[in-house]
């Protein structure tokens, strides 16, 4: 049944769990206060979704076997975002193998997005509206449509998160839903077959390989503060090589990523820890930050508030 939502968020773990169809986790990386905004709209077939986020981050993305997935941008002079190591403009989109995992980053606020639906659906999406069949990519695509193409499908995606903004009451009528589906549906496939969509290789499966193995060590230990040793070992790989494929998919070193986490991990604890009755000195510790003055300074700077405050606010 179709269904929308719009969703407001100050913590990222709270954001990163309910956007659908891709398990995401998000690590700010720059101070101040997050906030998120994220429209959803479920029809029979396509999932699609839009985010507003007021802080740069780095997002580790995996995608589900089930869906074929692009990601879309919607602010024409918003910074760049690297993804995999690769620079991608708001004139591009990216289409992700099934059951896939990437790194995005960003260095300013940033509005995205996208939209997913079953691959035998794309497959009878392209029959239809073209006459071939389109099959989801064995490598991450990073195309780059004609303008007026791109902006079709662009005005489409707006017009379907405008309506579950403003009216879901209408977006939950059949018709009305399949409608905006096969608008949708058309626009996507237009971008994926026209002969003017322009196509950037994307050749990083190694390096792919090894941030895959980095991140789901870090997903098998989620509450353990692992650092550079722990990850070398863990993956099979030199400090030296963990650095460089660190630094071109996160945008920094090993040392400052696992940092962040641990940081977030604290955040974490702070913000549920009426269930365990702990203090901020006992919290910190545990995450390895023994001296407390410095990592209250650096929390703040982080996050926007101390950590104290963190810890007093009601769940």
């Amino acid at each position: 049944m179709p269904d929308s939502a719009i969703l407001k968020f100050k913590d990222p773990q709270e954001y990163q769990k309910a956007v659908q169809g891709v398990d995401l986790q998000v690590t700010v990386t720059a101070g101040g206060g997050f906030d998120a905004v994220l429209t959803r709209v479920k029809m029979d077939r396509i999932w699609m979704q839009r985010a507003r986020l007021s802080l740069p981050s780095v997002t580790y993305s995996a995608t589900r076997k089930d869906r074929s997935m692009v990601f879309l941008q919607f602010e024409p002079d918003q910074a760049p975002i690297m993804h995999s190591g690769k620079e991608v403009l708001p004139s591009e989109i990216v289409c992700y193998p099934l059951g896939s995992d990437h790194h995005y980053r960003t260095s300013a606020s940033y509005h995205c997005g996208g939209m997913s639906l079953p691959p035998d659906d794309l497959a009878r999406f392209g029959e239809m509206f073209t006459g071939t069949e389109l099959t989801a990519p064995n490598t991450i695509r990073m195309l780059r449509p004609s303008p007026p193409v791109l902006s079709r499908l662009l005005q489409m995606h707006k017009a379907a998160g405008d309506l579950g903004a403003t009216a879901p009451d209408i977006l939950l009528h059949p018709e009305v839903s399949r409608s905006m589906e096969h608008a949708l549906a058309r626009a996507l496939v237009t971008c994926l077959t026209d002969p003017d969509t322009q196509e950037r290789p994307h050749s990083n499966r190694l390096r792919l390989a090894v941030m895959r193995r980095f991140e789901e060590l870090l997903d098998s230990q989620p509450d353990t503060p692992l650092y550079v040793a722990d990850i070398c070992a863990g993956t099979g790989v030199s400090e030296r090589t963990l650095r460089l494929h660190c630094q071109e998919n996160l945008g920094m070193s090993p040392h400052r990523y696992l940092w962040l986490r641990r940081m977030n991990m604290v955040r974490r604890v702070l913000s549920n820890a009426e269930s365990n009755n702990k203090t901020v000195t006992e919290i910190a510790n545990d995450y390895g930050f023994a001296e407390l003055g410095r990592f209250a300074v650096s929390y703040r700077r982080l996050f926007g508030e101390s950590p104290s405050t963190t810890l007093r606010r009601p769940v």
